[in-house]
């Protein structure tokens, strides 16, 4: 098993070096889109076009998002909707769309602020008045997330709410795969960190992280703490107290492997000071 995972660890590891440069050689690995909004309206009216919507359009071409990105195909299909006038429900589940594929607030306003000198005034005016709805939660920081999630090959995710009360400032978590080899992508902003915790076996156990993008730190105690990078693999023995997370100004992304053993069980501390963190630097 310990031989599975170092192959495995060090293939990401080469992988994520290499998707930083990524090029049209070494396209993304495609999402699957998956669609309902066909089936839930309009499934018993008009089925075949419930099955078109979502099966065709959605899970086929939206599919196809290693050739032309999910955030591309938004902009390209929220511009097309502007552009004809059409600003009904069509145009707001569309933006929403853009919103959860990385569209920030600044860049939807660009878009369509670009869109005005060629589709026209009044059509401009239709979008943000449904844009300024959809992106009117915006939270500072949003647009540096944004920016931060085009620079890794894995997703953000979702905000880490669950486990909110064991960090330090705000973090996303996407569950990259959840057979065979479960492991997660975890997004740190700048200056966030996890709690200091074990990972608690009987036998085995334990947990690798695999540096993504930007910088962070890992640091057992008794121990100095360690610089994550790009590519970097830590090991973390069971029953370690230890605690990881972002440079004070550097987003930070890493995957994270549970090690499979016995009575595995995490065990959450208290927090990392901000006088010892504040000691490591930037």
């Amino acid at each position: 098993m310990t031989k599975l995972f170092t192959v495995l660890l060090s293939g990401l590891s080469a992988f994520c070096i290499m998707a930083q440069n990524q090029s049209p050689q070494f396209p993304a690995m495609p999402v699957k889109v998956v669609q309902t909004a066909g089936r839930d309206q309009l499934g018993e009216f008009a089925p075949e076009f419930a099955h078109i919507n979502d099966d065709i359009l959605f899970g086929e071409v939206w599919s196809r998002n290693d050739l032309l990105s999910l955030r591309d195909r938004s902009l390209v299909t929220v511009t097309s909707l502007i552009s004809q006038g059409i600003t009904d429900s069509s145009l707001k589940s569309h933006l929403e769309i853009a919103r959860k594929n990385g569209i920030t607030r600044g860049e939807i306003a660009e878009i369509i602020t670009h869109v005005a000198f060629y589709a026209g005034w009044p059509k401009a005016w239709a979008a943000f008045r449904l844009a300024k709805d959809i992106w009117a939660d915006d939270v500072a920081g949003e647009d540096e997330l944004a920016g931060f999630q085009r620079q890794m090959i894995f997703p953000v995710g979702e905000p880490n709410d669950a486990y909110a009360r064991y960090f330090s400032g705000r973090s996303w978590l996407a569950q990259v795969s959840d057979s065979q080899v479960p492991f997660a992508n975890v997004t740190f902003e700048p200056g966030c960190r996890n709690n200091w915790h074990i990972h608690r076996a009987t036998s085995g156990g334990g947990q690798m992280l695999v540096g993504v993008a930007g910088r962070g730190w890992y640091q057992e105690e008794g121990k100095p703490a360690v610089e994550i990078l790009p590519g970097t693999v830590i090991h973390i023995p069971a029953n370690v107290k230890h605690w990881h997370g972002a440079a004070a100004d550097s987003w930070f992304a890493h995957l994270a492997f549970s090690v499979p053993g016995e009575d595995t069980a995490n065990e959450w501390l208290e927090p990392v000071s901000d006088a010892d963190y504040e000691a490591l630097g930037k």
